[in-house]
């Protein structure tokens, strides 16, 4: 799937249906969280509400172009690649060749994979493959009663079925081996669905060896999403790509069918190191050793611990690497692709080189992650491991991981020791004793639960923040052992021990919890992120993106530096603020991306630049922007199954004029996935800019029968009915929203001065003053209580509100201004000469 999760006119970063909850199948697959995009204020007369939706992006425009134009980065150096190696995947050169063809060279790498998790990732159900209970076995879920049972040598279940019915399913393939194991139905049109009752293999004494429920608190019906034959448990595009070898999706979007194939039902030696012909034939020749890497006919050599070693600083008495590593780290890439949250673009993926050119990646984001890069959802662990001191030093991930028996070095925290040894292991580090203390794992790497019983280790590698805890709200290693006691002893004892400037490697949470909470300080705190470089590009990114909702000068020169920078995802990030952008003004500063080495950035700068005028471009600039675009489109239709892509070539095909296209095609979106209500919602706004707000009002009435709780869908319905000339009834619809979802503060703003539009002047005051409490410093909302005071004739409020408008943001000088203007006014009021 491609980029971004869908989003709505009003720039409310919706997720769909699908993470609503946990996507227990394969998370990783799952649509990454959008970026909230800037606007301006949200005029509402009494007779309409309206969304001023490309002022910001146009502020950050005209700010750019007032320099120079973006030159072309040289991102992807050497280093990164193996350039002689061979370079097509999936074509006649190149074939695959299958994991016993390389075990009868590489006997030793191969019995360290044949009982490793990757060598039985997926497999046919057989009596040697399926763990769980088949013998006549029940399980009771919310009044839907289970019943596994063999007959003639297969594996049957009988369940629910897609219309909510009791029916009979054969168990095709197992999926997964260790602390769970699902299982997969083949459906008749090709669709392979997980079933979301699973088996917890774990030992008995751990509380395994039974059948239990992936969403255990809550009912799962056969019209809800997440149930297991609709589209969020599809194997064919959630789960195949990191299961299996060599696998195309093959989906039809004309019959609505898939023939997926692959090469190799499981994880095997190519899913990693790519097609094996080449390498085979080098060694069929002779396979005689070259100074030349690329002579072994591999994509990708994974050399990067090769003449490595680690030693200890004299000063600091801490592991230094005896050389830089590479820029493209080729291991962490690699396993990214799998272990990561992230989308995929492209099938034609390529060992060695940047995630970033197959697949779009999640970064820091609310509902991913803690705003101080710490897990929340399942965000597996390359965006942790990037964001991590680890990372930065140079540790990639075979130097604690065996890469083909996929466990670790040593046991346990001894993997820790084989650098990290001597103090590290004393009390006076540790300030525990005895046989419970706590090891380098319990601590720097503290471990969530997902999937109901699949503890996962954060790969953040931090120090202990409990002082994080009390000011941001964040999880801490302390208080998960330590849970009778609280936040605030936990930092005292840490202050004890360490003092107070023991603040470790990820120093940014505080830039993105002011973010979440609309803090008035959030831009400064962001924009500090961002132009720090010394921050991982990781963290950079997002804090880049996160800056969408905060344009300014410095936001503007942050885009500037980012659109160039060696870091692919740092450059999605600054492309991101120019969604909005169009015109003539766009091209020179994001034509150059056109030839991005990375394909991830060349496609998002197509679908910027689409629809510039080609009357305006020479032949060459319409070749390379033609070429792209086809990129573009291409990484939509591998995904034409998922209304994410669907409504994503929806807004490709607004920005080229072509609306029949594009209400198509968001049109096969809602019939993809009803649930999908970011299509619904724009949907009803191409309707609003055709002079359609009926229709659009129709489409989103029938969402919110479907989605009822969804504020955005009531948001996006209040607007059109308020532009309908139904005030009263679109106003309380922006009412439903708000209450909906109070800590999305536009909603809350929006509601407010809608009421003040309908003459409510003082509930409208009540409602700001709340949301204020809520979200103190934000501009918005102070902005509407000066305006709404100074209508009021009270001026001596207007004032209050104007000064803490001051506060946030004390360069402001049409805010001093104003302060003034009220000062005078309220001394006239009073009589003062």
């Amino acid at each position: 799937m491609d980029s971004r999760q869908e989003r709505s006119p009003d720039d409310t970063p919706r997720s769909g249906a699908a993470n609503k909850r946990t996507d227990p199948v394969s998370a990783m697959a799952s649509p990454p969280s959008l970026p909230r995009r800037s606007r301006l204020f949200l005029l509402i007369g009494v007779a309409a509400l309206a969304a001023m939706a490309v002022l910001a992006a146009g502020l950050i425009l005209n700010l750019l172009v007032s320099g120079e134009a973006i030159p072309a980065t040289q991102a992807e150096d050497a280093a990164g690649t193996n350039a002689g190696a061979p370079s097509q995947t999936s074509s006649g050169k190149l074939a695959f060749v299958g994991s016993e063809t390389c075990i009868s060279c590489h006997q030793d790498q191969g019995k360290l994979w044949h009982p490793s998790q990757h060598a039985h990732a997926m497999a046919h159900a057989n009596a040697d493959t399926v763990l769980g209970d088949f013998d006549d076995a029940t399980f009771d879920y919310f009044g839907v009663t289970s019943r596994f049972f063999k007959k003639d040598g297969k594996f049957y279940v009988e369940t629910d079925g897609p219309d909510g019915e009791l029916e009979t399913f054969e168990v095709k393939y197992t999926f997964g081996l260790d602390p769970l194991q699902q299982y997969l139905i083949a459906f008749p049109d090709g669709r392979v669905q997980a079933l979301t009752v699973a088996w917890d293999s774990r030992p008995e004494s751990e509380g395994g060896q039974r059948w239990f429920h992936l969403y255990p608190n809550e009912k799962i019906g056969h019209d809800d999403p997440l149930h297991w034959t609709k589209l969020n448990q599809n194997w064919n595009f959630m789960c195949a790509e990191c299961h299996s070898t060599g696998v195309a999706k093959n989906y039809d979007p004309a019959t609505k069918r898939y023939r997926t194939t692959w090469k190799e039902i499981t994880v095997g030696c190519e899913a990693c190191h790519g097609e094996g012909s080449a390498h085979v034939a080098w060694a069929k020749e002779g396979g005689s050793a070259s100074a030349d890497d690329n002579a072994l006919g591999l994509l990708a050599r994974f050399n990067e611990r090769s003449g490595i070693s680690w030693s200890l600083e004299p000063e600091t008495n801490r592991p230094q690497r005896s050389a830089p590593p590479m820029a493209v780290r080729k291991e962490v890439e690699m396993c990214g692709r799998c272990h990561g949250r992230r989308g995929i673009i492209s099938e034609a993926f390529v060992p060695g080189r940047s995630l970033s050119d197959s697949h779009h990646v999640s970064l820091i984001s609310r509902g991913l992650y803690q705003p101080d890069g710490q897990m929340l959802d399942e965000v597996y662990n390359y965006g942790s491991f990037k964001q991590s001191k680890m990372f930065a030093a140079g540790v990639t991930c075979s130097d604690c991981h065996d890469p083909h028996s996929a466990k670790l070095r040593a046991p346990g925290a001894q993997v820790c020791t084989q650098c990290h040894a001597g103090s590290y292991e004393e009390p006076g580090h540790t300030h525990h004793e005895g046989a419970n203390a706590p090891d380098c794992i319990a601590c720097h790497m503290p471990a969530r639960t997902f999937m109901v019983v699949d503890a996962r280790h954060d790969h953040s590698f931090r120090v202990p923040r409990p002082d994080l805890s009390v000011t941001l709200g964040v999880n801490n290693a302390c208080t998960d052992c330590h849970s009778d006691k609280t936040a605030e002893w936990a930092a005292s004892a840490i202050e004890k021990w360490y003092g107070p400037e023991r603040k470790g490697y990820q120093t940014f949470g505080p830039a993105f919890h002011a973010a979440w909470s609309d803090a008035p300080d959030a831009a400064a705190l962001l924009a500090a992120v961002a132009e720090n470089e010394d921050t991982p590009a990781f963290v950079r990114a997002s804090a880049l993106e996160e800056l969408t909702a905060y344009p300014s000068v410095r936001t503007a020169n942050a885009v500037r530096e980012g659109l160039s920078d060696p870091d692919p995802l740092v450059r999605l990030a600054a492309l991101d603020h120019l969604e909005t952008a169009t015109g003539e003004q766009l091209w020179p500063l994001v034509a150059p991306l056109l030839d991005d080495p990375v394909r991830g950035v060349r496609i998002e700068a197509a679908f910027l630049l689409a629809g510039t005028p080609a009357g305006t471009l020479s032949a060459a600039d319409r070749e390379r922007l033609e070429k792209a675009e086809t990129e573009f489109v291409a990484a939509q239709m591998l995904n034409a199954d998922r209304p994410e892509s669907q409504s994503l070539l929806a807004r490709y095909y607004v920005r080229k004029g072509a609306l029949d296209k594009a209400e198509a095609a968001y049109k096969t979106a809602l019939e993809l996935s009803p649930h999908f209500t970011p299509s619904a919602v724009n949907l009803a706004d191409l309707y609003r800019q055709q002079g359609r707000d009926g229709e659009g009002i129709a489409v989103l009435r029938e969402a919110i029968q479907l989605s009822p709780n969804d504020a955005g869908l009531y948001h996006a319905l209040g607007l059109a009915l308020v532009r309908a000339k139904k005030q009263d009834e679109g106003v309380a619809a922006l009412g439903r929203a708000a209450e909906l979802q109070p800590d999305r503060v536009r909603y809350v703003y929006v509601y407010g001065v809608g009421l003040d539009s309908i003459g409510k002047h003082g509930e409208a005051i009540a409602v700001l003053k709340g949301a204020l409490d809520s979200h103190p410093g934000n501009r918005e909302i102070l902005t509407a209580l000066v305006n709404f005071a100074q209508a009021q004739g009270d001026l001596k409020a207007a004032l209050d509100y104007a000064q803490l408008l001051a506060k946030a943001d004390p360069a402001d000088p049409n805010v001093k201004q104003l302060i003034e203007a009220l000062t005078n006014q309220v001394m006239q009021k009073r009589g003062a000469p």
